[in-house]
């Protein structure tokens, strides 16, 4: 495909009828299919594969062995991790089809998703979350979130800036990266500059 608003190596496979914003390199042995919506600044490593209906914001980095399948909606920023998985289909065998049964799964905006970690379909990761390497998503998770292990757990909260935060006695904490200052209120943390 040639464009000059982005790139795709000679290797990969872009479908007529998708979307591709401007300076998104997608690498080699790509396939993205007629349908899928990609936004501007994305990068799509080595073997990714992004299904129809897919939808992936502004400055979106899929690392190796990604696939994407109907019903992922990532926001700005949102980072995945090499050979991270996405399902669509909750109960799924092959003598059953059951493509009307495709489930929504949101990503949202500066979310990291880390190596090999698996994301069960129907689940809402929150704004800036953090899912460790590994780690199986099976519900919605609270944004600035840091998620471990199987079934993935709440064990503390992360900044913008991916650093992880330690709240005092008033609920008070500040991001060692950024100095960005944070409040935990309720069970939810809340960005304060």
């Amino acid at each position: 495909m040639s464009n000059p608003s982005f790139f795709v190596h000679s290797s990969a496979i872009v479908d007529d009828g998708c979307t591709i914003g401007e300076r998104t390199k997608i690498w080699h042995f790509c396939h993205v299919m007629s349908g899928a919506r990609i936004g501007a600044d994305c990068s799509l490593g080595q073997n990714v594969f992004v299904a129809s209906d897919v939808v992936l914001g502004n400055n979106v980095k899929v690392q190796n062995n990604v696939s994407l399948y109907t019903g992922v909606i990532c926001e700005d920023d949102v980072f995945l991790g090499p050979s991270m998985v996405f399902t669509n289909v909750m109960n799924p065998r092959s003598a059953v089809n059951r493509k009307g049964e495709y489930q929504k799964t949101l990503v949202e905006r500066g979310a990291s998703i880390g190596a090999n970690a698996t994301i069960v379909c129907g689940t809402r990761i929150g704004a800036y979350a953090f899912i460790g390497a590994g780690a199986v998503v099976t519900k919605d998770v609270p944004s600035y979130a840091l998620i471990v292990g199987n079934p993935g757990r709440k064990i503390g909260w992360m900044s913008e800036h991916g650093e992880r935060l330690h709240f005092n006695e008033h609920g008070e904490a500040v991001c060692p990266g950024s100095n960005m200052r944070y409040r935990l209120v309720d069970g939810s943390v809340q960005k304060t500059d």
